[in-house]
């Protein structure tokens, strides 16, 4: 499921979440834990993305990474959570649509709760060679 802005009655901000995150972070526990850690973390469209991008250079592939974990914490503040149920790091994915612009993508059972809850969800990226931030805007619920 990818969440978008759709219909023309205005909505209202639901929730806000940001996270900022030091690259080294994620280079150490890719270090202690290996591939075991991204699988943990990403979905499989994000884990597919990631090994392609860290094939051609692994600072990349851990940018990649790294700003996608940043994306989770940030859209699991948004929606109130944090990281418990029905919340969890393979179920939110951060892809990029066609022009490049990066979507929040669920799967169940995130999706229904999070469909029964809220509408859009916006998520930005941003990294640099030490730091990655993500920030993430959900909008309230839109009624027909």
């Amino acid at each position: 499921m990818t969440l978008h802005a759709s219909s023309a009655v205005p909505a209202a901000i639901a929730g806000v979440g940001i996270d900022l995150l030091r690259v080294e972070r994620i280079e150490r526990a890719l270090a202690r834990h290996g591939d075991r850690f991204a699988q943990k973390v990403l979905g499989g469209e994000e884990y597919a993305k990631f090994l392609a991008r860290r094939s051609r250079d692994p600072r990349r592939g851990v940018r990649f990474l790294a700003t996608r974990f940043a994306a989770k914490e940030a859209f699991s503040k948004a929606i109130g959570l944090g990281m418990r149920m029905p919340m969890s790091w393979r179920r939110m994915q951060a892809l990029n649509a066609p022009g490049g612009r990066p979507v929040v993508v669920l799967a169940e059972p995130l999706k229904s709760w999070y469909e029964a809850r809220f509408g859009a969800a916006h998520v930005s990226l941003t990294d640099e060679h030490d730091m990655v931030a993500a920030y993430v805007i959900v909008e309230t619920r839109r009624t027909p």
